[in-house]
């Protein structure tokens, strides 16, 4: 429904008082009542035509009748026609036995009388609600100048009232006002046609005016029209980048704001699009202001920031800072920056200084980047046996309370933000989890190509919390302008990835403390030898992914990003540093080239399979007494084993060598190992073309710096 209030009853029913001579008119009431009759067919002509009048008598009587036609109404031997379809447009008759001399003259005259209609009728229609400020403006100024206008027609009535005015003089006097009113008459039908309004009808105006370019004076009349037309839409623009309030009740400006996204959405919906669509640009600016309508766009926004954030804050106004007029020399412009550059700087050292966005990163590097990994060695700890679960038996508040002892237990209590840290166990695994997230610009083979998953219901039964367990974290608005859902996903990713990497290693180690309980004894020739080799071997794979991860990719990019910060000029410069360092760390993480990432999982998932085969089989092997003894040795391998006491060594040692189950098992795994590892060489060679940084993952995981 219309929200606009419609025009009175009365000034539809009584046409006199709005000047509609020319549309309707009605005659005296008959018997059966009163008749409406169109000026089709409605005529005050005479009895006697003109042409039976000498000549001299004839002009009389039609400048008598032209200084009516001038004002849309009918004369006596000068009838109106309307046209049919066309709202506002009239043509001019003249009785035909006039002085063709005369007639000449008169249908001279005819075009400025039909503009004159036409930009009235305007006037009226346009002063509507529904046709907007920037019309009603408009019709404002057209008003003004009809009023000119017509002082000039009765200025000419009372020069032929005494005796002064012939049809020539007419024509004469006349001439100022033809240039203007056809100017007017076409932009006036060009807006109604097309139901202008708005920043159409202001680049109407000014197109307009630069087209009459050759016409000094009807381009300065346009350019006034502009003017005066603008100077609400200016009001409007006014409000927005001084104080971030769209006062637009006819929809005429070219932001639009979307009501249903709120704020809440950014730390609750991973695809929010609320910075980007909550205000946005639509379609038809003043061509005025295309060259600044993104700052106009942003300078509202950070005002709006700042408003929601309790910080009432307003532009400082001056007599010169008024947006009244588009001058010649852009003054306006200027005034637009200068409204801009305060927003930017207002918000920015309120992000930066009061709600300590630096210090709110720098916490979330420690967290979720393991700059310090104190917390998390002690977490690993005591919440091993929960971890060790399903994802679905997994309490999350026995989690949340093992995390916050961790916390407080370490030197993360020092840190303010510790509190806002938080635990979540996700249902699926890394790469399922990577797969599910299409807008991060993945290098992800396309449907036909792409590999096929393992099944979903066996990945379910094989995943425990180690693969699964996440940290998140509270952000508060504004903050999270900054660190939305899609940016806490990403760091989300990256720690899970570093945490499984923590624990792969950490189940290695295990494995070698197990290997350290028969350094007492000569152990060549045997299994635990090899096995001993290859242990070291993926812990030296392991510790190279880690040392790349952190200190190659993380900790370098962290530093860039956290020295464009320091110089930023606007809060779209921090989300664009801070976008570009996540998506960058994703890449070089290898999160985003499945290919590569797919080989590292493999890798990882041997290295898991080999230390859990070691705590079993080996403490089994070779020392009964401790797995008897020493509980829980083969699902972590703690290394408190006790002295091998064994009465007869060499037998021992024998039957080691003999062995053949642990032997096989140890072959096996380092030959999937190798060849794991071996097939990475040629995909990290002919990936690292394209993609430099993966000759530091080589250089790093297989030695093919030196090698090349």
């Amino acid at each position: 429904m219309d929200p606009t209030p419609g025009t009175p009853r009365w000034n539809l029913d009584r046409p006199f008082l709005t000047g509609r001579f020319h549309q309707e008119i009605k005659a005296p009431a008959q018997a059966g009542g009163s008749r409406l009759f169109s000026m089709e067919s409605f005529s005050r002509g005479s009895d006697n035509v003109i042409g039976s009048y000498p000549v001299s008598v004839q002009e009389l009587l039609v400048i008598d009748d032209l200084l009516s036609a001038l004002v849309g109404i009918e004369g006596r031997y000068i009838s109106i026609k309307r046209v049919r379809g066309k709202a506002g447009h009239v043509i001019f008759h003249i009785d035909p036995s006039m002085d063709l001399a005369l007639q000449e003259l008169t249908e001279r005259i005819f075009p400025l009388c039909q503009n004159y209609v036409l930009i009235n009728h305007f006037v009226e229609s346009k002063s509507h609600f529904r046709s907007g400020l920037v019309n009603h403006a408009f019709a404002a100024a057209l008003r003004a100048l009809l009023l000119d206008y017509q002082a000039m027609v009765a200025q000419l009535e009372h020069q032929f009232l005494l005796g002064r005015l012939s049809v020539q003089g007419l024509w004469f006097f006349c001439q100022p006002m033809m240039g203007s009113l056809h100017a007017l008459s076409i932009v006036v039908e060009k807006a109604s046609s097309n139901n202008f309004s708005g920043a159409t009808t202001l680049n109407l105006l000014q197109s307009q005016a630069k087209a009459m370019a050759g016409d000094n004076a009807v381009r300065s009349l346009l350019e006034k029209m502009t003017q005066r037309a603008s100077s609400a839409y200016l009001a409007i623009l006014e409000r927005w980048v001084y104080e971030g309030v769209i006062d637009d009740p006819y929809g005429e400006f070219f932001i639009a704001e979307n009501k249903s996204l709120q704020k809440e959405s950014l730390t609750q919906d991973y695809d929010t699009k609320y910075w980007v669509q909550r205000y946005s640009l639509k379609d038809g600016i003043p061509s005025f202001l295309v060259s600044v309508a993104g700052i106009i766009l942003t300078t509202g926004k950070y005002l709006n920031v700042m408003r929601e954030c309790g910080h009432n804050v307003q532009v400082p106004l001056s007599e010169n800072s008024k947006l009244t007029s588009i001058e010649s020399n852009h003054h306006y412009l200027e005034c637009i920056k200068s409204a801009y550059d305060f927003a930017s700087g207002e918000l920015l050292n309120l992000i930066k200084h009061k709600y300590d966005l630096i210090g709110k990163l720098r916490s979330m590097k420690r967290y979720f980047l393991l700059d310090q990994g104190d917390y998390l060695v002690h977490f690993m700890d005591i919440s091993r046996d929960e971890l060790a679960k399903r994802p679905e038996e997994i309490s999350v508040e026995k989690l949340q309370s093992l995390l916050d002892l961790a916390l407080r237990s370490t030197a993360a209590a020092s840190d303010p933000c510790h509190e806002e840290l938080t635990c979540c166990v996700e249902r699926v695994s890394l790469l399922k989890r990577l797969s599910t997230l299409k807008d991060l610009d993945s290098t992800e083979p396309s449907e036909g190509n792409r590999p096929a998953d393992s099944d979903p219901q066996s990945e379910l039964l094989s995943i425990t919390g180690l693969e699964t367990f996440c940290l998140s974290y509270k952000v508060q608005w504004p903050l999270s302008l900054i660190i939305p859902r899609k940016a806490l996903t990403k760091y989300q990713l990256i720690f899970r990835l570093l945490f499984h990497c923590k624990h792969v290693n950490r189940q290695l180690c295990m494995a070698w403390q197990v290997h350290q309980g028969f350094r007492a004894i000569n152990i060549l020739g045997t299994a635990i030898l090899r096995s001993s080799i290859l242990c070291r071997s993926m812990i030296k794979f392991v510790n190279s992914l880690l040392h790349y991860l952190t200190f190659e990719v993380l900790e370098p990019n962290w530093h860039l990003m956290h020295d464009r910060l320091q110089t930023v000029k606007s809060v779209d410069e921090v989300i664009q540093f801070h976008d570009f360092f996540l998506q960058k760390c994703l890449k070089e993480c290898l999160l985003l080239l499945p290919q590569v990432f797919k080989k590292i999982e493999k890798l990882k998932s041997v290295c898991l399979q080999y230390a859990a085969s070691i705590q079993l089989l080996v403490p089994s092997m070779y020392m009964p007494e401790v797995a008897s003894t020493n509980d829980g040795a083969g699902s972590f391998g703690l290394g408190r084993s006790k002295p091998w006491r064994s009465k007869n060594k060499n037998q021992q040692l024998k039957l080691a060598a003999e062995n053949t189950i642990i032997c096989d098992s140890i072959m096996k795994f380092e030959k999937e190992f190798n060849d794991e590892l071996q097939s990475l060489v040629p995909i990290l060679s002919s990936s690292s073309q394209a993609e430099p940084y993966l000759t530091h993952l080589a250089q790093c995981i297989l030695g093919l710096g030196s090698e090349q």
